[in-house]
């Protein structure tokens, strides 16, 4: 009998293993170089050395799609790949490029939001629906609620003069409410830092409230021990220019600037992108206020 059962599991593990091609089994093994390789790019230091590895990971990341097109981790590490590149080092120059660069972010995102029931169809049709499939989402969906709203969300802001696009908004709004919801602190608060950027962006006669925006700030600023500086650097370009605070929008800016390097070494690499943000934003300051 035991014998039977022995050939019968062997039987078994080979069918599932040859029910993924060659090329699906490299891919699959290869993913914690890429788990590996995002690590150490957080914790870079280099901009320019950044800059320059970013576009070579995300053409073997689309390499690796081509082989394994359904792989869940490898479309979140795509988009999460777009969306650093795009803000880090293209959005400041080249706003209409970046702008394409999230669309390809939320296409990425948008299969694996199917696979939780927020397809297509869902994302066009009606508010209430959308929330009633939203609201039926746990934990597993997070990383796809996150990405898939942080990259709408910069998509619909650089393309504000399109109509149809702006009205897209409140859809990334209630994805992220949703991360909000199940975990607040996921993916370094950034829940909190997307809506002090929404409710800080507006004056109160848009739809912004400038209480709200500080409150989910000083969250985000909170749960990351202060070491975070792109939640500084974000409070003055949206919120403390909205509200036309030169001086705070001055001390935040020189504080990013004259953070330690080391301050915090397991996300190097977004605080240098925030220092070097403050840097360009200092020097408008003068024409905002």
């Amino acid at each position: 009998m035991n014998y039977y059962l022995k050939i019968s599991f062997f039987i078994y593990a080979f069918s599932q293993l040859t029910a993924c091609s060659l090329p699906q089994i490299t891919t699959r093994a290869a993913m914690p170089l890429i788990e590996g390789g995002i690590t150490a790019i957080n914790q870079e230091n280099d901009l320019q050395l950044a800059k320059d590895s970013l576009p070579a990971n995300i053409s073997l990341i689309e390499g690796m799609l081509i082989n394994d097109p359904g792989n869940e981790q490898l479309q979140l590490y795509a988009a999460q790949a777009y969306y650093g590149y795009a803000f880090g080092f293209i959005e400041d120059t080249d706003p209409k490029r970046a702008a394409k660069l999230y669309i390809r972010c939320y296409q990425h995102t948008q299969q694996v939001l199917a696979d939780y029931g927020i397809t297509q169809t869902v994302l066009n049709g009606t508010l209430d629906t959308l929330q009633n499939n939203i609201n039926s989402l746990n934990k597993n969906a997070l990383p796809a609620l996150f990405w898939g709203a942080s990259c709408w969300a910069k998509s619909i802001d650089l393309n504000r003069d399109k109509a149809r696009s702006l009205a897209q908004l409140p859809k990334a709004v209630m994805l992220m409410q949703r991360v909000l919801e199940l975990d607040e602190h996921y993916y370094m608060s950034g829940a909190h830092i997307f809506f002090g950027v929404y409710y800080g962006s507006k004056s109160p006669m848009l739809g912004g409230n400038y209480s709200l925006s500080e409150q989910h700030f000083t969250q985000a600023d909170k749960a990351n021990q202060k070491k975070l500086l792109i939640v500084k650097l974000l409070q003055a370009q949206y919120l403390e220019r909205q509200r036309f605070n030169q001086q705070v929008f001055h001390d935040l800016l020189t504080h990013i600037i004259q953070a330690s390097e080391s301050l915090y070494p397991e996300q190097a690499l977004i605080n240098q992108i925030a220092k070097q943000k403050a840097f360009l934003l200092l020097k408008k300051e003068d024409q905002w206020f």
